[in-house]
C-alpha cells in the first residue's frame, strides 16, 4: 500500500522510509508542509504520517487545510509534541492517530495497517473472500488453507484488490498502489500480475471489468 510520509529530518525520515519500506509499504518522502498538503490532496495515497514541526507550513496548519477540504485520507501525527493539550488539539482538528517521537517502527506499521483498514470499513486484521486469505503484517497468503506463495508486487497488488471487495479499480489506481516515486511502470505491467495471480489463485477470483479495471466479488451465500 502507497502512503505520504512528512518528516523535515533527513536521518529520521531515512530510516521511517527504509523500515516501512521492508514492511511492505510503498512510500513517498517530502520533507516540507506545502509539498505534504499537495501530495496528500492530489495523491492516491492510504495513509499518511505526517511530522508537525514542518518548514514552510506547520503540519496542524497542514491538517486544518486538508480536512477543510473534506479530505478524508487517514493521517497518523508523528510527533515531539507530547503534551496533552496538543495531542487533543491534533485530534480534533482530525488526525486518525497521534504517536509520540522515538516510535518503534513494527508499532508504526501496525497503526497505519489498523488506518487502512478502519478507512476501507475493515475490522479483522486478516482479509478475506470466501477461502482466500490475506495477513498484511505476516505478509502471509493462503487458499483452502495451503500457503501460497506470491511475489512482492503480487502481494501488493491482492492486498489493494482484498480492501476494494466489490469495487471495481482501473489499471492507473492499481499502479498508484504498487508503486512509489522514482520506479518505472511497464504499460502491462498489472495486467501480467493479475495473470500470475490468476494462475496462483484461481482464475475466476479476479474480475475482469471490460474497459474499467478489476475486481474481487464475494462467492454468494
Amino acid at each position: 500500500m502507497r502512503i505520504l510520509l512528512a518528516e523535515d529530518d533527513p536521518m529520521l525520515g531515512d530510516g521511517l522510509r527504509a523500515g516501512l519500506r521492508q514492511q511492505g509499504f510503498q512510500v513517498d518522502w517530502v520533507r516540507d508542509g506545502m509539498a505534504a498538503e499537495r501530495e496528500i490532496a492530489t495523491g492516491d495515497y492510504q495513509a499518511a504520517v505526517l511530522d508537525l514541526g514542518l518548514p514552510l507550513k506547520d503540519g496542524l496548519n497542514v491538517l486544518m487545510a486538508l480536512r477543510s477540504k473534506k479530505i478524508a485520507t487517514p493521517i497518523l501525527v508523528l510527533t515531539a509534541r507530547d503534551t496533552v493539550p496538543d495531542r487533543i488539539k491534533g485530534l480534533d482538528l482530525g488526525a486518525d492517530d497521534y504517536v509520540l517521537k522515538p516510535v518503534d517502527l513494527y508499532e508504526l506499521g501496525a497503526r497505519l495497517r489498523s488506518l487502512v483498514r478502519r478507512s476501507h470499513g475493515q475490522t479483522q486484521e486478516v482479509l478475506s473472500c470466501g477461502v482466500l486469505q490475506l495477513n498484511p503484517s505476516a505478509r502471509l497468503v493462503t487458499l483452502d488453507a495451503q500457503a501460497v506463495t506470491l511475489s512482492t508486487r503480487e502481494f501488493d497488488l491482492l492486498h489493494v484488490l482484498l480492501l476494494n471487495v466489490g469495487r471495481v479499480l482501473s489499471r492507473e489506481q492499481l499502479e498508484q498502489q504498487l508503486y512509489s516515486w522514482g520506479h518505472e511502470v511497464e504499460s502491462n505491467a498489472v495486467e501480467v500480475h493479475i495473470h500470475h495471480l490468476r494462475k496462483k489463485l484461481r482464475a475466476d477470483l479476479i474480475q475482469t471489468v471490460r474497459g474499467i479495471g478489476y475486481t474481487m466479488l464475494r462467492p454468494a451465500g
